[in-house]
């Protein structure tokens, strides 16, 4: 097994709990996907934060390429590692 981890990147909270919620639906995970917020270097409100869905994908089952068009429909993208 690989410890191979996708970061989704979305504008918002509520892109990213649609996204987490709809992750499910769309793709076999193993685990729940983890929301994590991402403040913007030097800010302080968090109105400039970034959300962070990340995946863990131990089997490698996950295209990059339909986790990109995935997290497209909410104004996201998926970092690369």
């Amino acid at each position: 097994m690989s410890d191979v981890r996708h970061v989704l990147v979305l504008p918002d909270r509520d892109a990213a709990e649609e996204a987490a919620e709809a992750l499910g639906d769309r793709f076999p995970l193993d685990e729940e996907p983890q929301l994590v917020r991402d403040a913007l270097a030097g800010e302080d409100d968090a109105e400039d934060a970034q959300w962070l869905v990340v995946l863990t994908d131990p089997e490698e089952q996950l295209d990059p390429k339909e986790l990109d068009e995935f997290v497209g429909e909410w104004d996201g993208w998926r970092e690369e590692p």
